[in-house]
């Protein structure tokens, strides 16, 4: 590997730094993008039960704001529970825009990558290029010189391509993650505003 990073010289730095910072986003929104974590299937039923129960308290929708996306959802419902059907879903409404931005945290940096990426190994490429004519002199060329200029400009171009497809295919699949997540969120929320104001059981 050191050998590759060596022939390919300094421009693939950047790509190297670039491609770290894929992978440690990959890894952070795939633990952070879990239906589980973001929302539960379970909460609702939960959240059904303490209506049963006689309401919501100051302290369970604190809790609730700490459980997960959803829960701070529903605790913005909750705490609008006395107010008209409109006022409460447009708190939902709110709180869900301001959720909705927390779950693409990342993304876009994610998607600078990927397209940046390609443009960062054709300055390569193009710094290779330069080399590769500069071995060429009036009394010959230098091969040594040569090689490495070719060298620079393929391994470049090839880590350009390599960093930048997956950067493009995993920015594309959380972004429909998020909003397949949303959605989820908005029928659950709008199930419990049925709740509160009477109209489901």
């Amino acid at each position: 590997m050191w050998n590759i990073v060596e022939a390919a010289g300094w421009p693939i730095w950047p790509l190297l730094v670039a491609s770290i910072i894929t992978l440690a986003i990959i890894g952070e929104r795939f633990w952070s993008l879990r239906v589980d974590l973001v929302a539960p299937k379970t909460l609702l039923p939960e959240v059904r039960e303490l209506l049963k129960k006689g309401g919501a308290t100051k302290e369970v929708c604190e809790k609730l704001e700490q459980h997960s996306p959803l829960g701070e959802i529903f605790a913005s419902a909750l705490m609008n529970m006395n107010a008209s059907r409109e006022v409460t879903k447009e708190s939902i409404e709110e709180t869900g825009r301001a959720v909705a931005h927390q779950l693409e945290r990342y993304l876009t940096t994610l998607g600078t990558i990927a397209t940046v990426s390609p443009l960062l190994g054709l300055l390569g490429t193009v710094i290779g290029m330069v080399e590769l004519f500069g071995a060429f002199t009036s009394t010959g060329h230098d091969v040594a010189q040569f090689a490495r200029g070719i060298s620079v400009a393929l391994y470049n171009t090839a880590m350009g391509i390599v960093v930048a497809v997956p950067s493009m295919i995993f920015y594309r699949h959380f972004r429909a993650k998020v909003n397949s997540l949303v959605v989820e969120m908005e029928l659950e929320a709008l199930k419990l505003v049925e709740l509160i104001h009477g109209e489901r059981k």
